[in-house]
């Protein structure tokens, strides 16, 4: 998410000043990306657990995730709205790249801006590429970013990435799902697991499974979605090759995620609706 005038940002439940933001533009970091409605989330425990995971490995430190729940809200209430996109990012303003294993505290940045929701279908390429710590939503997105400004420059929408052992993982910023005629497939990879996808694969109704694929089965796929906290859409095509059925099972599965109860980011509020 770029900066801007219609952005708030607050670090550790104050409005973050220079210093703050310019000690979470290091390299080292992680965050979780979502999207608010009526002050709740779908599944907030799932974006606080990456926090708190991600903290532990980066930082060896816990991460006080009801803490974390409130600054969400302070934001959210600081921003005057009730709908946004929230990204919420764990950094130090003391960790220093020469002392990696020294114990700092950690900080917590959010930002606040306008609520998105993708729906677009979209055209991608593969490539084979591999994010460091891939199963981490860690801070450091260069290739991700370059990989889709490369695929767009070749005149495709976005990149899905294959895996060294040529094997279908993820795409820059979102989880997929293939229809092979018989069942939706989530590939087994390296990858960051998704909280939409983790929300989809609890609440889908009919066959799944959960499994390799080889980039062979792209040329035979009936069908495919991407999905990331702000939303599902379909791949009409993939490496040029067109896919007619994605544009329903997309739909699908925003039918799916349509029933996920949302959690209130306000912890005294015992409302979900």
């Amino acid at each position: 998410m770029s900066a801007s005038a219609d952005t708030h940002y607050s670090c550790n439940g104050r409005p973050a000043d220079p210093a703050s933001l310019a000690a979470a533009l290091v390299n080292y970091g992680h965050f979780t990306s979502l999207q608010v409605r009526a002050s709740a989330v779908q599944g907030l425990d799932l974006h606080l657990e990456r926090l708190r995971h991600g903290t532990q490995v980066l930082f060896g430190s816990a991460l006080d995730g009801a803490q974390v729940q409130d600054w969400m809200m302070q934001a959210l209430d600081a921003a005057g709205c009730v709908d946004a996109s929230m990204r919420v990012s764990v950094f130090s303003r003391h960790f220093d790249f020469r002392d990696p294993l020294a114990a700092v505290p950690v900080d917590v940045l959010v930002a606040v801006s306008a609520p998105v929701e993708l729906r677009q279908p979209r055209a991608v390429c593969s490539v084979r590429y591999q994010r460091e710590l891939p199963a981490l939503k860690h801070a450091g997105t260069f290739g991700l970013f370059q990989q889709r400004r490369e695929a767009m420059a070749a005149g495709f929408d976005d990149a899905l990435f294959l895996g060294p052992d040529d094997r279908v993982s993820e795409g820059t910023t979102w989880n997929l799902a293939l229809h092979d005629g018989r069942a939706l497939v989530w590939p087994q990879a390296a990858a960051l697991r998704g909280t939409a996808e983790a929300l989809l694969r609890q609440h889908w109704h009919g066959p799944q499974d959960v499994r390799p694929v080889p980039a062979v089965e792209l040329d035979t796929a009936q069908a495919a979605f991407a999905c990331n906290a702000s939303g599902v859409w379909p791949l009409s095509a993939i490496d040029g090759r067109a896919l007619p059925g994605s544009a329903a099972l997309a739909e699908q599965g925003r039918a799916v995620l349509a029933q996920v109860p949302w959690q209130p980011l306000h912890r005294y509020c015992n409302q979900i609706r």
